[in-house]
């Protein structure tokens, strides 16, 4: 996972050895931010209300597609990945993050397959810049948005749909964009099977990995770094 990877480049540098990330007591709700998380929270703070570090993206699909297969591999993520359903508040001054519990992830679906072909792409382009510009609460959440835009209700394989999703920064970048969209096609897929999700649990979140970051990046260790 995302944690392992930076703890293996970490090792690899020069200076002492990484100590191996290990899973934390939730218990604490007060759990740290990572570097990097802290500075997007200071800047969200800094200016509140901006969407400069919104993640939008917008998959066309084109075909058969079950949106209740599509909505559920979507809420399976967010069980799976805490970051994702996981709000910042303060403490003592601080900034905390605190995780929430699994639920199912809102997934509206806008059909605009009645409207004639240019008006129907104005519209989602509308919706889609419109969606990119919303800001997020990140005390509150979520940090994570989806939604469906049905752009062609045509027989079998002439369907089209735009799958539209958001993520602040704090919860997501480059590298989480591949293993969310390598799940989404697995989750889907077994979904619209009816079967189980084949893939493993996580042995460490992203906070495991930003308790680990803070205590050992620390003195001696985080000047030689």
């Amino acid at each position: 996972g995302f944690a392992e990877h930076v703890a293996a480049a970490l090792g690899r540098e020069k200076g002492p050895e990484a100590p191996p990330i290990r899973p934390v007591a939730r218990r604490d709700q007060g759990l740290p931010l990572s570097f990097a998380q802290q500075r997007l929270w200071f800047i969200d703070h800094f200016d509140p209300g901006s969407a400069l570090y919104n993640v939008p993206a917008a998959l066309r699909l084109k075909g058969r597609l079950d949106p209740g297969a599509l909505g559920r591999a979507l809420s399976e993520i967010v069980r799976r990945h805490e970051v994702l359903r996981t709000t910042f508040a303060t403490a003592g001054g601080e900034p905390v993050q605190v995780v929430g519990p699994a639920r199912a992830l809102p997934f509206p679906l806008c059909d605009l397959a009645g409207l004639a072909a240019p008006d129907r792409e104005a519209v989602a382009r509308g919706l889609l810049l419109a969606e990119a510009g919303r800001p997020f609460d990140l005390a509150r959440g979520p940090v994570l948005r989806a939604g469906l835009l049905r752009l062609s209700a045509g027989p079998g394989d002439g369907r089209e749909h735009l799958l539209v999703l958001t993520v602040h920064h704090i919860a997501f970048d480059g590298w989480s964009a591949d293993i969310f969209l390598n799940e989404l096609s697995v989750l889907y897929q077994a979904n619209s099977a009816g079967q189980a999700s084949p893939l493993a649990e996580l042995r460490v979140q992203y906070a495991d990995f930003a308790v680990w970051q803070r205590q050992w990046l620390s003195g001696e260790v985080l000047e030689q770094e």
